[in-house]
This record gives C-alpha cells, sequence and structure tokens, in this order.
C-alpha cells in the first residue's frame, strides 16, 4: 500500500496518520505543493489523502497549486484510487466533484462533539461509534455536496461534518488526526484563529483535551476504510475469476 499525502502547512501535519501507516509497514509519502513540490512526480500511490490548511478553495486564484490539487484528485477519482479529505482536504473533493465550497454557518476551533445521522449511524467506517462524540474543528469553510453524496454527520456549528462522496472517497470537515503535540504547533502558528466566537476555546481549553481518545478513532476508522476496500476487491477478484470460469 503506498499513500500519498498532500499538505498545506508546515503547522498542520498528518499527525496520527503518519503514525499509523509506518505502524502497518504501508509507504508514505508527503507532497507540499504549497513549498513548489510537483504533484508530477508523485504520481504512484494506491491511496491519496489530503490534509487541511489555511488556504481556501473560495480564493484559488489566492493559492493556484490548489487548482492542480484538484487536478490530481480528480485523475485519482478516475482510476478508482482510495481517497480522503479532512477539512480544506475534504474540500477539494468536493471541487473535484463539481461540488462547491461553502462558508460554515460559524468558525469552529476546539474540541466539539459531531452528531451522525441515520446513514452515519449504518456506516461501515462509523458503525457502533457512540451517535455524538467529540473530534476537533479549525475552520472557517464546509465542503459541498454532490447529488450522490450522503451526510454522515454534523455538529451545532457546522451542518458538513462527515460526506461520503463514495464507498471509496470520504470527506471530513473535522479532524481525528491532529495529536496533543500537532494542536501545540497549530495554537503557536494560528493564535489569530482563536477570536472568540460561540464555537472557538481559549488555548487553554485546546491543550487540556483528550485527544487520544480522539485519535484512536482516527485508527479504527482507517482499519476500517482499508479493510473494506479490500473485502471489495476480493469479492471483485472472485467474481471475475467465476465469471471466466463459467464462460469457458
Amino acid at each position: 500500500m503506498n499513500i500519498l499525502c498532500l499538505t498545506h502547512a508546515d503547522f498542520e501535519t498528518p499527525g496520527v496518520i503518519e503514525e499509523w501507516a509506518f505502524k502497518r509497514g504501508y509507504g508514505f509519502n508527503i507532497c507540499r505543493p504549497y513549498k513548489g513540490e510537483t504533484l508530477q512526480n508523485a504520481q504512484n500511490f494506491d491511496f491519496l489523502i489530503i490534509m487541511g490548511g489555511p488556504q481556501s478553495p473560495l480564493a484559488l486564484d489566492k493559492d493556484p497549486y490548489l487548482k492542480e490539487e484538484i487536478v490530481c484528485i480528480k485523475q485519482a477519482i478516475s482510476a478508482d484510487k482510495l481517497i480522503l479529505g479532512f477539512c480544506l482536504g475534504a474540500q477539494l473533493i468536493g471541487e473535484a466533484l463539481g461540488a462547491k465550497t461553502m462558508r460554515s454557518p460559524e468558525k469552529e476551533v476546539g474540541v466539539y462533539p459531531i452528531t451522525l445521522s441515520e446513514e452515519g449511524m449504518k456506516d461501515p467506517l462509523l458503525q457502533g461509534f457512540e451517535s455524538s462524540f467529540s473530534v476537533i474543528h479549525w475552520h472557517n469553510d464546509m465542503p459541498g455536496m454532490t447529488n450522490e453524496a450522503v451526510l454522515l454527520a454534523s455538529s451545532l456549528g457546522c451542518p458538513r461534518q462527515i460526506i461520503r462522496y463514495s464507498p471509496k472517497i470520504y470527506g471530513f470537515q473535522c479532524h481525528l488526526e491532529i495529536t496533543q503535540e500537532g494542536m501545540k504547533d497549530l495554537i503557536a502558528a494560528a493564535e489569530h484563529d482563536l477570536a472568540p466566537s460561540p464555537y472557538t476555546q481559549t488555548s487553554t481549553e485546546l491543550l487540556q483535551q483528550n485527544y487520544h481518545d480522539i485519535n484512536q478513532k482516527m485508527i479504527q476508522i482507517l482499519d476500517r476504510y482499508l479493510f473494506l476496500n479490500e473485502q471489495n476487491n476480493e469479492l471483485r477478484s472472485d467474481g471475475n475469476r467465476n465469471l471466466k470460469n463459467a464462460l469457458g
């Protein structure tokens, strides 16, 4: 399994996702288009993960490399790759599928609960989770919805928290990957985002949160995601073999 991870800021890393990949023995390549690294040299992957960042799809001209990322996501969709996006990454997936990013009703910065929809309670990645559980938020925007997309979770400040665009493509407006150390880096780099609002915690509140439990949910989701897709691949392979045998 070769994973390509697109990041958008030095202070916003893959966090526990990178740790998970190394422990599982997967290849994990980080590409930083915001530093001029070209996506043309990072095409050999099975699984594309797009992380968050301070940029916005509502201002693509300000950060034109985001347009190249959208092209990369479109190519990955066409090639039937595995794709997960977080925060900005979820918004870029929506853009690649023709669904425009929107402003969230509220800015959210902190650890707040999300609530699963009926479809979310049944989704194979989230099945068995509590109907409401805490995740990490740090955003002003939210991803667009295609006609085929299924809303899996929402929060009081943002109606689009987890979206299933297809069985292989999920967008998480929220974060589950940020570790305690990663939160310290975020606070140091983006303290201006902590200006008071109904859904913004102070730096003290942020540093007192339980990131371990949130990170464990991220690991569960990643393991389930790969297991389910491996099962689907095996079923397709079996089906193809049976068809060939039936045809002689």
